[in-house]
């Protein structure tokens, strides 16, 4: 499991507040946190990582300011080779995406199931972003995914635990 923070509205030093509020939390739960898109935020607080998309930071950059040790994903939206040369450049973790529509970001280019299984053999785990739920969850880690990526099926329920726990059911082996 992983936390990301992601707000990509609010005025730096909010953003900054909260990112630290919520690594004291996944702190104490043992659980990494990573920010989007903003390298120098992650370092300024001492997130685990980072995650990417093609107009950020290049991942070379983002692991010189991080460290080796850093978690570092990257968007790859539908792109297999894209997947692949970041895999190989070192990146942590790719995500593919969006596979549902989302309304956090509702006019995000989709990503087909079948690019699971298409890029298996990358080497490196693959997530899963974009309108995710619990009755969703089951096929994409069937189609190949290592991750999903949850933010409304999880911040939009009514019991925000028992949502977390349906949709990582999935994971479950028989």
């Amino acid at each position: 499991m992983l936390v990301q923070y992601r707000d990509k509205s609010s005025a730096l030093t909010h953003r900054r507040r909260q990112a630290e509020a919520l690594l004291a939390l996944t702190r104490a739960a043992e659980v990494p946190l990573l920010v989007n898109d903003d390298v120098a935020l992650a370092r300024a607080i001492g997130a685990d990582g980072v995650h990417l998309g093609r107009d950020d930071a290049p991942l070379e950059e983002a692991r010189t300011t991080l460290g080796p040790g850093a978690i570092i994903g990257v968007s790859c939206y539908a792109d297999i080779d894209r997947a692949r040369r970041l895999a190989e450049a070192g990146a942590d973790y790719v995500a593919f995406g969006s596979v549902y529509p989302s309304t956090t970001k509702p006019g995000a280019p989709r990503a087909p199931i079948a690019v699971f299984a298409d890029s298996a053999g990358l080497g490196v785990p693959r997530a899963a972003i974009g309108g995710i739920t619990a009755d969703n969850a089951p096929e994409l880690v069937a189609a190949g995914a290592d991750l999903l990526a949850v933010i409304g099926a999880i911040f939009d329920a009514k019991d925000p635990s028992a949502a977390t726990r349906a949709i990582a059911a999935a994971f479950a082996r028989p």
